[in-house]
């Protein structure tokens, strides 16, 4: 072994917390052989995907985008459900394309660059775009660059599962959100700093690191060394469709799951929400952005690697724990319209629940991400993973049309307040689901 493999071998030992990297559950000889250096590809292509996650949010960033170019406020409604669905909706179509692949990393690639270049047209909108016809080309825009994050997240779990053992993904994931947070936490000092000045270019210029961010994603998934797998079992859309309900008929703890991630998804619906009703109250300045982007970076590196490290141990329990969290906030956030004025109309109150939030947020993502992924084995974990984001993909366009329509007579806080249930049920079925962890794979 090289000076450098050393190194890097004791360097992941290090991070992971193992004393010995070559002791590997659930992936080939080869791929323990070379997981050292694959735990870091992995960890900075996540770095880049999740920092150009953060710098093109469809919760934060995208709002303040549209109103910047002047946009319908119709049209700010469609932001989530196009980002959430348009990413979901295509994956069982991907996951029999990806089941004939026995080299599955080239589908993740094609992923990455599909989204660098759904950045850049966002980047030209900043800067030229104006009024409805800008903000339809901003959803155009958006809905191909969610397309390409269907692509990729199909194929980087299964090739995460491929090449990373079990009970080292969770802390993988962990430390790609921490190091991406700290990285979003100057993007948001950066435009406190900027506080009243104009803000397109400000916008333009995150929305181009966007773009390198996946660049970077998809050329550190081009070096990552996977070993070819087996390409039995490839289906088109409709034979997936079939296998995926048959499987949740199956496999009654599949299905179990499928129905806690669809309540976990209050989280992610109550963020813009939140978002919004501190726009409301606080002004759309690019100090009050900066202030949200602070604490949403600041989350995610508090909350990255320590959800991470419990995911491995019981991703289960995270889901629960985070989902509890969840349902607190929101209960916060739609207390914070009875607040003082003089608390009520600065956006401090609306960032540190936001912050909260964020937090839970991040268990739940990594809680879920790591069950299906250690729920599956190396032959059906594709599949898992397409019909279950296919699966919530479709409640997710549902839902948030609900939702947007009973915001309109709810207004914010109420919503909020359905929200808080809806997490509170979540963790109440996430409590009940099996544990996986500690299941031998055979």
């Amino acid at each position: 072994m090289s000076v450098k493999e050393t190194s890097l071998t004791r360097l992941f030992e290090r991070v992971t917390g193992d004393e010995d990297s070559r002791m590997c559950r659930d992936i080939s000889d080869e791929a323990c052989q070379e997981q050292p250096g694959n735990f870091f590809r992995h960890l900075v292509a996540a770095l880049g995907n999740k920092l150009a996650d953060e710098l093109s949010n469809a919760r934060l960033i995208l709002p303040w985008l549209m109103g910047a170019i002047g946009a319908p406020v119709w049209m700010v409604g469609l932001l989530v459900p196009i980002r959430e669905a348009g990413a979901l909706l295509p994956q069982l179509l991907i996951a029999g394309y990806i089941r004939l692949r026995p080299i599955r990393k080239w589908v993740w690639v094609a992923g990455g660059v599909i989204q660098a270049i759904g950045a850049l047209c966002l980047t030209l909108l900043a800067l030229f775009g104006q009024g409805g016809w800008g903000g339809a080309l901003v959803l155009i825009a958006l809905t191909g660059l969610s397309l390409g994050r269907g692509l990729s997240s199909v194929a980087t779990k299964d090739v995460l599962g491929k090449t990373i053992a079990k009970q080292r993904r969770g802390t993988l994931m962990g430390w790609s959100a921490s190091v991406a947070g700290a990285l979003t936490l100057l993007v948001g000092a950066v435009l406190i700093l900027l506080g009243n000045q104009p803000g397109t270019l400000a916008l333009a210029i995150l929305l181009f690191a966007a773009a390198l961010g996946w660049g970077l994603n998809a050329l550190c998934a081009a070096l990552i060394h996977e070993a070819p797998g087996a390409t039995e079992g490839g289906a088109n859309a409709w034979d997936s469709v079939k296998q995926g309900i048959a499987l949740m008929r199956r496999d009654r703890r599949f299905l179990h799951f499928n129905l806690s991630r669809a309540l976990l998804l209050s989280s992610a619906l109550a963020l813009p929400y939140l978002a919004l009703l501190g726009q409301q109250n606080s002004g759309t300045d690019l100090a009050s952005l900066g202030i949200l982007i602070l604490t949403s970076g600041g989350a995610s590196m508090i909350a990255g690697p320590i959800w991470g490290r419990l995911a491995d141990r019981s991703s289960r329990r995270v889901m629960r724990d985070s989902a509890i969290g969840a349902a607190a906030c929101c209960l916060a956030g739609a207390a914070c319209v009875w607040l003082p004025e003089s608390v009520r109309t600065s956006v401090w109150p609306y960032a540190v629940v936001y912050g909260l939030l964020m937090i839970a947020h991040a268990g739940i993502r990594l809680g879920r991400k790591t069950y299906v992924v250690d729920l599956a084995d190396s032959d059906t974990r594709a599949l898992y993973v397409a019909f279950s984001n296919t699966f919530t993909g479709i409640l997710m366009l549902v839902v948030g049309l609900l939702l947007g329509a009973f915001a309109q007579w709810l207004g914010s806080a109420g919503l909020l307040l359905v929200l808080a249930a809806l997490a509170i049920a979540a963790a109440l079925s996430s409590h009940a689901l099996a544990e996986v962890e500690s299941e031998p794979r055979s």
